[in-house]
C-alpha cells in the first residue's frame, strides 16, 4: 500500500524515502502502510488494535492504547485506507456511549484489542495466578487529557475524509470534557486529567507541554471546522501554556509543570520539542533551534533517543523527527533518520519500539513511582504508525501534508 492521499508527482519522493532491508531484492517491501493495514483485522465493524501483539502475558498483553490507536487512525487516513481508519473511529467513538461507568464525554487510557462490543466497552486486564484474581492497570483505566486529544485528532482526521458522519461531532464531546480540565494556575493551560479507577480516581493536577500541544492542534481543528469561538479560545489557551514552557538558554521546551501547576519540570524529552513545530503555526521559524538541540543532546547517529540519557534509538521519535525534517524541506535529512530505524524493521513492514531491550523515558511508572517507565523492544503499532506518517509526509496535527499555516 501506497500513500493514498498523495499525488503521483509526490509519490515518488514518497518512495525515495522508504527504506528497503538489504536482504530484501527481488519484491518491494512490505511498507509501514501495508503493516498498519495488516494490522486492523479483516471485517467489519469497529475494532481496537492491539498495541503490542506479541507481549508477554501481564499489563500490555491485549491492550490497544488509546494514543496508539488514535495514531494509527491518522496514519491509515494518510495512507489512504480510509475504511480501516474509520473501523478506528467507530472503536474510540463506541467507547465513548459505551462505557461501563463514564458517561461524560472522556475516554479510557487503554482498551481490549479487538471489537468493542457488545455492550460496555471491553477493558484491558490479566489474570493474576498468585492472587488468583482479575487485574487491571490503573493507568490504563485512568484518563489522560494527552490521549483524548491524539483521539479528537484521530476523529477529525477522519472526518475530513468522511464528513457529516458524526466524527466531528464526537470530537467536541471529547473536548467539552477536557474543557473542564483549563487551569488557572501560572501559564494556565490544561492538567493532565485523572489517575485510577471509578468511581473516584484522583485528578491529576501537573501539566505537560506535551499535552497542551496536543490540545492546541485538537482544538484548532475544531475550531476551523465548526467556526466556534470557544474552540479557538481553548486552542489559544493551550498554545499560550506550551510558549510559556519555552527555555531559551537551553534552545528547548521543558516537560511542563509538576503538580502546582507553576514549577516547571526541566525534563528535557524528544517529543516535546517536535511536536510544538509540527502543531503550532510559525513555530518552525520562532524556535529553529531545537533542530541543533536534537543533534547534540538526544541523537543517536541518525536516530534519536527519548531523553538525553541517549543509550538507544526511539523508534517512535525518530520517526517523529523524519517526519518533521521532511515537512521542514529537509528530504536527505529524513531519508537518513528512516534509514536509521532498518534495524528496528520487520518482515512485514512493522516496527519494533527501541533497538535496545529496554530503553528508559526518564519517567517513572504512575502505578509504582519506584519502578521506571520503559519501551521494549517490542513491535509497536505507534511506532509502526509514526514511520508511515514519515514515509507519506502526512501531518497528524493538520490531516495535511504540511506544516500549520503561519497566522496571518
Amino acid at each position: 500500500m501506497t500513500c493514498g492521499w498523495r499525488t503521483v508527482a509526490t509519490l515518488a519522493l514518497a518512495l525515495l524515502v522508504s527504506v528497503p532491508l538489504p536482504s530484501e531484492t527481488e519484491a518491494a517491501p512490505a511498507s509501514a502502510c501495508d503493516a498498519l493495514s495488516s494490522a486492523v483485522e479483516n471485517g467489519v465493524g469497529p475494532v481496537f488494535v492491539a498495541s503490542f501483539p506479541t507481549a508477554p502475558a501481564g499489563p500490555l498483553h491485549g491492550s490497544a492504547f488509546l494514543y496508539d490507536n488514535a495514531v494509527a487512525a491518522i496514519a491509515l487516513s494518510g495512507c489512504g485506507d480510509i475504511a480501516k481508519a474509520r473501523r478506528i473511529g467507530d472503536a474510540i467513538r463506541y467507547a465513548l456511549d459505551h462505557d461501563r461507568f463514564w458517561h461524560d464525554g472522556r475516554l479510557r487510557n487503554a482498551y481490549a484489542a479487538g471489537t468493542p462490543g457488545p455492550g460496555d466497552v471491553k477493558l484491558p486486564g490479566w489474570w493474576d495466578a498468585d492472587r488468583n484474581q482479575w487485574l487491571e492497570d490503573r493507568y490504563q483505566v485512568a484518563s489522560d487529557t494527552g490521549n483524548m486529544a491524539w483521539a479528537m485528532l484521530a476523529l477529525m482526521a477522519v472526518d475530513k475524509a468522511v464528513p457529516g458522519a458524526g466524527y466531528r461531532d464526537a470530537a467536541a464531546t471529547i473536548g467539552r470534557w477536557i474543557a473542564g480540565r483549563k487551569d488557572a494556575r501560572g501559564a494556565g493551560g490544561f492538567t493532565g486529567g485523572t489517575f485510577g479507577h471509578e468511581p473516584a480516581p484522583t485528578a491529576i493536577s501537573w501539566k505537560s507541554t506535551e499535552h497542551n500541544t496536543d490540545l492546541a492542534a485538537a482544538f484548532g481543528l475544531l475550531a476551523n471546522a465548526t467556526g466556534g469561538p470557544e474552540w479557538r479560545e481553548l486552542a489559544a489557551a493551550a498554545t499560550t501554556f506550551v510558549q510559556a514552557m519555552w527555555a531559551d538558554e537551553r534552545g528547548a521546551f521543558v516537560t511542563g509543570t509538576g503538580d502546582d501547576g507553576v514549577t516547571i519540570n526541566p525534563m528535557l524529552a524528544l517529543d516535546a520539542q517536535v511536536w510544538p513545530l509540527l502543531a503550532l503555526p510559525d513555530a518552525i521559524r520562532r524556535y529553529d533551534v531545537i533542530g541543533r538541540t536534537i543533534e547534540a543532546s538526544l541523537a543517536v547517529g541518525d536516530g534519536v533517543a527519548y531523553g538525553p540519557v541517549r543509550d538507544g534509538v526511539w523508534t517512535e521519535g525518530t520517526a517523529q523527527a523524519a517526519l518533521l525534517d521532511r515537512l521542514a524541506g529537509q528530504q536527505d535529512k529524513a531519508r537518513r533518520r528512516l534509514s536509521a530505524l532498518a534495524p528496528q524493521r520487520l518482515a512485514d513492514g512493522s516496527y519494533l519500539a527501541t533497538s535496545t531491550a529496554s530503553l528508559p523515558t526518564g519517567f517513572v511508572l504512575a502505578t509504582d513511582p519506584s519502578k521506571p517507565r520503559l519501551y521494549f523492544r517490542l513491535p509497536h503499532l505507534a511506532a509502526t504508525a509514526w514511520v508511515a506518517l514519515a514515509e507519506c509526509g502526512f501531518n497528524p496535527f493538520t490531516a495535511t501534508g504540511a506544516l500549520p499555516a503561519p497566522h496571518s
